[in-house]
């Protein structure tokens, strides 16, 4: 569970039951499946946890999957969902772009076999039923593995079918990887995924996007009506034959029927002597540069920092170290440094990327400023808000400030995973 990070846990524990066996045994491992059964009396809760729960935990949340409805999360943050039934009264409130351009699935969450399955179960009914899918719809297999399987099965064919494009199996729309028409122009739009984060300018660099996150199912349903009042629980639309039709529950397997298969998963064994292997980094290169260390902390008390930015509101990696096109410059430390705080929305004026330098009197870029305090010597502190770098754990968000002279960052509270890469 990835985002039990964005609460602040440490990580997430599921007690091992038969469930998780027939999972391991059905994605071809058997031998894990083997040992953990001979300790599952020590991989769960014992039975007094489960009587007396109360006792042993400070926090305790029941939730009734009976009475359960889909949910959408959004937008610009996934803590803020809404029940599909009451989506479309949330969108009329609160103003948001009515009509659904992109609809996205996959991706490393929510793209496994039985997830690109029910979705696949709804995009059939569009075809079946002769319905026009209103918006673009994107698939993101998980996997080489899911990819070949699922393509082998017929379900890419089934996507195909409705006007869906296929993507590399990469880390891509989520983190800003991919041709996203417009978003450029700075449009006020809606688009739908089934992703972890969905955080401003995270999906395409436009802060206007409205992201919105909902299960596999759920947003291949809207992609197909086209609009965030239609609610697939209860809603009609209107076929190409002028028939009123209601999209069925989607439906799911948990295992292909054939087993998981695939020709080549990518994986290159690493040399059993890595001693004779060489690194060479052209000194020219944009993309790569070798690392230096650190100077460590001298002991002394650190005075006369400049204040880089104090960052209003939620200021997650994403702000603090843009995706999309910077990632190319993952590997070169000092080139992605220059996207450091670009996000962050400046306490004072209330603009992003635009801060006070403090040396020459001039309104300069965060980057641009942390550069001439650390040529000055004296470096810089940067000042920020609640659960200050929330989002996936991105090490650059990290190390930049560090690269870039900041000595300190001062905020009410930090989100774990950052304040560990700190």
């Amino acid at each position: 569970c990835n985002m039990g990070a964005e609460i602040g846990a440490t990580t997430s524990l599921f007690g091992y039951d038969a469930k998780m066996a027939e999972y391991l045994r059905g994605t071809n491992r058997q031998e894990v499946a083997d040992e953990a059964d001979r300790v599952a009396e020590h991989l769960t809760a014992d039975p007094e946890v489960y009587d007396n729960p109360e006792k042993y935990f400070d926090q305790l949340i029941e939730i009734n999957l009976s009475e359960l409805e889909p949910h959408i999360n959004g937008p610009f943050t996934p803590d803020l969902a809404t029940p599909v039934s009451k989506f479309a009264e949330a969108v009329k409130a609160n103003g948001w772009p009515e009509t659904l351009e992109v609809g996205l699935i996959g991706s490393c969450t929510n793209s496994s076999y039985e997830d690109i399955s029910r979705a696949a179960s709804i995009a059939r009914q569009a075809t079946d039923k002769k319905l026009k899918v209103k918006s673009e719809y994107t698939v993101t297999p998980g996997s080489e593995m899911v990819r070949y399987t699922v393509a082998r099965d017929g379900y890419l064919k089934t996507f195909e079918e409705i006007g869906g494009v296929v993507l590399a199996n990469a880390c891509g729309p989520c983190i800003g990887q991919w041709a996203r028409h417009n978003a450029d122009k700075g449009e006020k739009n809606s688009i739908m995924t089934s992703f972890n984060r969905n955080f401003a300018k995270r999906n395409d660099g436009n802060p206007n996007t409205h992201g919105f996150v909902a299960s596999p199912e759920i947003t291949t349903a809207f992609a197909i009506a086209g609009t965030l009042l239609f609610n697939p629980m209860t809603d009609y639309l209107e076929n190409e034959s002028g028939e009123k039709v209601k999209l069925d529950e989607p439906k799911g397997i948990e295992f292909p029927p054939m087993g998981f298969a695939v020709e080549d998963n990518g994986y290159q064994e690493p040399a059993k002597d890595g001693s004779k292997i060489e690194i060479s980094v052209a000194p020219d290169s944009k993309r790569l540069q070798l690392l230096e260390p650190f100077k460590p902390w001298d002991g002394k008390d650190i005075t006369g920092m400049y204040l880089l930015i104090k960052a209003k509101g939620k200021c997650t990696t994403d702000h603090i170290s843009m995706a999309g096109p910077w990632l190319r410059y993952r590997g070169h430390l000092e080139n992605i440094s220059q996207n450091l705080l670009m996000g962050a929305v400046n306490y004072f004026g209330e603009k992003t990327n635009a801060v006070m330098n403090q040396i020459s009197g001039a309104v300069d870029t965060v980057p641009d400023a942390a550069k001439s305090y650390r040529e000055s010597g004296f470096g810089s502190i940067i000042v920020g808000d609640e659960n200050y770098g929330e989002g996936s754990s991105r090490e650059h968000a990290a190390m930049e400030p560090r690269f870039m002279g900041a000595k300190a960052v001062l905020v009410k509270s930090f989100a774990r995973i950052h304040e560990t890469n700190l």
